[in-house]
């Protein structure tokens, strides 16, 4: 579909994203309706359809933008050689990286169910991306023998949903700063994979 003459898609645009992310988040998926995006944005709710082509494309997109940004910011991250300290690096970048995007974060875990098997398996192919690049640190960390796991695939998976879990508590301005919830969270993984 064609915008509208005179429209702004790079500002609507963003500003329907940022709309809808929010409900979602709030609210759930579900629960959410074409028509709230639009009132929240100021726009007519017919208009929402010259920028996506249903609301799971909405989602879809959001949950998309999410995990290639987070593939990007981590492949731009300096990572030392050592699988030890890549393994810091990873627990610290992941954390640091999560708080400042919580409602992504939570998007992202809860409202899968809600893509079709096609756009499901895009996300999941997005995410066994970003596993597989702690799992090399982990089997990295095994072969040279400074760490010991039994399973590296089951401790990449404890491990993401462990720094994940962090989003589901933390509150700015509370006991720990993010610095050191970075420490506790890296002294912990350490010990969990140490040989």
């Amino acid at each position: 579909m064609a915008r509208k003459t005179g429209s702004h898609s790079e500002i609507t645009g963003p500003r329907i994203r940022a709309a809808a992310l929010s409900l979602f988040a709030r609210h759930g998926f579900a629960a959410v309706s074409m028509r709230q995006i639009a009132a929240e944005v100021g726009v007519q709710a017919g208009a929402l359809y010259l920028y996506t082509p249903d609301k799971e494309a909405l989602l879809f997109d959001l949950l998309r933008s999410h995990m290639e940004e987070l593939l990007a910011a981590w492949e731009a991250e300096p990572k030392p050689a050592e699988p030890a300290a890549r393994l810091d690096a990873f627990v610290r970048f992941h954390i640091r990286h999560s708080l400042m995007r919580t409602e992504a974060v939570f998007l992202s875990y809860m409202e899968l169910r809600n893509l079709s098997p096609g756009n499901f398996a895009a996300i999941g192919r997005l995410r066994s991306a970003y596993e597989a690049e702690l799992e090399a640190i982990l089997r990295a960390g095994q072969a040279e023998g400074s760490f010991a796991l039994p399973d590296t695939r089951l401790a990449t998976m404890a491990i993401i949903a462990m720094l994940t879990g962090v989003n589901t508590w933390y509150r700015e301005g509370g006991r720990l700063s993010r610095a050191g919830i970075e420490e506790i969270y890296r002294d912990m993984v350490r010990k969990a994979v140490a040989g």
